[in-house]
Parts: structure tokens; sequence; C-alpha cells
């Protein structure tokens, strides 16, 4: 089974805003999918976190090295990707568009087996999870209704990231978690994320570790990306002292990005993205490296409903794992395929069992986010 067409689908009209000081619009060019299709007619979906445009670039380098190539040994073609393009690559887009095709060729290796990608990947130790519903902070006001409809959605973790929290002062910040704790009540978990990998972010290890203290006074699980992503002395000694779990990952890409983080033990909790460090081939390799050091492996994912796939499949596969993020409410995840992700009543999602990543895209449903602005014709063999 060769991999006989490629086609990058970047999308638009329903990108969610991610925090940044510009902020997003809905048909900014934030996520881009990844179609694989075999020369027996298989197709498999991956997705990136990164604009399409980069994406298509990023695929004009790699095809003529996967067009052609086995579309059943996803760990094997991606490697050689990224051995391949080592000079323009080791990281950015290159390794945004490899971490989407993984994940298509992972789908397509489910289909042709009819398994899960879970088993694929060693075994099931768990058919379900509780998703976190991943929002941003807002003015308390707003804030408290926009947690009251999360929880309305199902949802028993919540994380709250990025601006407002962290850009006015100590007291506005424990304003937004005291509001926030009495909007959800104490059954409810809460997740904090500060955004530190926002440009220019200004705060050091006093405001981290002081936040932390503050944080642990609501019963906050973790503590995510409270200092720069490239400080991992910072990281280290806020893991040491702080009352909270600190957690980070997001930004890394490739496995041995991860490397020192889990041999220093700089964070309790790491988050790599399947669709920007990889793919699920990837994340598998971290997911186990963080287990042998005992450091807990919560997938980021600010995402689309291949991505949700794709960490469910992971979390399925991965001997300890608590959660899975789920951006909400995002039309990319909700908007897209066949099968709709659904809550129960004690706030978990069931695993697919189904062949492949076990989501099917709804082609019909696509088109009303495919962004034509940057279409191309799919790469052919």
């Amino acid at each position: 089974m060769k991999i006989a067409k490629l086609e990058v689908i970047p999308l638009c009209g329903g990108t969610v805003d991610g925090g940044w000081p510009q902020g997003h619009k809905p048909e900014d060019d934030l996520h881009a999918l990844i179609e694989i299709t075999t020369d027996t007619g298989v197709t498999g979906v991956g997705s990136c976190f990164t604009s399409g445009r980069l994406v298509q670039g990023a695929v004009g380098l790699l095809w003529p090295m996967l067009k052609g190539e086995s579309a059943v040994e996803p760990e094997r073609v991606t490697e050689r990707l990224r051995q391949s393009s080592f000079w323009q690559g080791r990281g950015g887009s290159v390794e945004h568009a490899i971490s989407g095709i993984d994940i298509a060729l992972w789908d397509i290796f489910g289909k042709a087996c009819g398994q899960p990608v879970s088993r694929l990947l060693g075994g099931n130790y768990r058919s379900r999870i509780k998703p976190y519903g991943s929002m941003l902070f807002d003015e308390p006001e707003q804030l408290a209704r926009n947690l009251e409809a999360t929880v309305g959605r199902g949802f028993k973790a919540i994380k709250m990231g990025w601006r407002p929290f962290g850009r006015r002062d100590r007291k506005f910040d424990e304003l937004l978690i005291r509001t926030a704790r009495k909007a959800v009540g104490d059954k409810v978990e809460l997740m904090v994320d500060a955004g530190g990998s926002e440009q220019f972010w200004p705060h050091g290890m006093n405001w981290a570790r002081e936040t932390a203290k503050m944080l642990a006074q609501y019963d906050i699980v973790w503590f995510e990306e409270a200092l720069p992503p490239d400080d991992l002395a910072g990281y280290i000694e806020l893991t040491r002292n702080s009352p909270v779990p600190i957690a980070t990952g997001e930004v890394l890409t490739r496995r041995q990005s991860f490397i020192p983080w889990l041999e220093n033990k700089a964070v309790d909790i790491i988050q790599p993205d399947c669709t920007k460090n990889g793919g699920i081939t990837e994340s598998r390799r971290i997911g186990w490296m963080a287990h042998d050091h005992n450091i807990q492996m919560v997938s980021h994912g600010w995402n689309t409903a291949i991505g949700v796939a794709a960490d469910l499949q992971l979390a399925a596969a991965m001997p300890v794992a608590r959660y899975v993020e789920y951006l909400t409410p995002c039309a990319y995840i909700e908007d897209l395929t066949v099968e709709r992700f659904v809550i129960d009543s004690e706030g978990f999602l069931e695993i697919p069992q189904r062949p492949g990543l076990g989501v099917t895209l709804d082609h019909k449903k696509l088109e009303k986010y495919r962004d034509k602005r940057f279409a191309r014709d799919p790469w052919v063999a």
C-alpha cells in the first residue's frame, strides 16, 4: 500500500481566539488538515496546529521523499522525513507538517489492519478518559458565564488560560480565580494556564512562585506555562518549590527537545502537542520517556476533531493518563466529522475503537471551513 496523493486543507471560518495580544478572528489561518490517499484508495487524515500556507510550503519540501512510500509504516517514513530535512527542519513548520503526515499515516495503518490506532501503539489501558474544557480567561462576570456554559456542556474539568490573567496585578489574578471557583463549585476540577509563551512574557520566578501559592488556596490541579518556554532552569526551580503541579511543553518539537525537561524533572506534567511535535509517533516516545521518569503526560491540544481523536488514541495506549485537552466551544472539533464526541454523565469521553483514529472526516461539512484563499492542487505521485 503506497502513498499516492496528499492534500493540504487550510481551515478558516471557525478559528478560535488563542489569547495572543493581537487576538484571532474566525477566518485566520491557524490550522490545517492533511489528507493522504493510498494507491488502493484508503485515506487517512492528520491535523497541524500551524498556518496552512506554511504547511503547504513544508509539504512541497517533503513530497519528493514521501511520494510512493509505504502508507503503513508511519514511524519509519516520518523519521526518514525528519532526518532528511535536518537542515531545513529540526522544528517549526517542517516538523508541524511531519506531525500531520504522521497522524494521517497512523490513521491509514489502523484502517489497513482493521484496528484502532491505540491497539497498534501497544494496547488499550483504558476505554474512556476525562476531557478538560479549554478556554480563555475573561473579565470576571463574563468568565463566570463562560464557565457555567462549559459546565453545562458536560465538562467536569476546565482549564482557563492567557489574558487577562497575569496581565494586570496579583489582586486581579486572585479575583479571577476566586470568581472561577465560585462559578463551578468544588466538584469541578480547575487548571490555570498563564500563557508564558506569549511574546515578551514579563514575569519571572518571583511572580510564578507567589502565584502558585495563591492557586493552591483554590485547589487548582496544575499551573501551566508560568514562565517563558525556554527557561529550563527556572522551571526546575519552580517545580521543586511550587505547592501545585507545574506543566509545560506545548511549544517543544521532536522527542530530543523533551529529554532535558524529563531528565531534570523540570515539570510535574509534560504537554507534547502531536499536531506540532512530530505526530503520534513522537508523542508516544515522549509519553514513555515521561513515564520512565515518573512524570505525567497530558497532551496539549488547541485543536481540531482530528487532533482530539489522535490525543484520545494516545491516551488509551499510555499506562498512566488522566486527561485530554478539549478546546470549547470550537467548530473545528464539533463540526468536521461524521461522529460527534459525547461527554457522559460522569464527564468522560469514550475513546473510539473503530479502525484508525476512529473518526470520519465529513467532506460536506468540511467545505464550509476549507480556506479557498490558499487552495492549491493536491500532490500526486
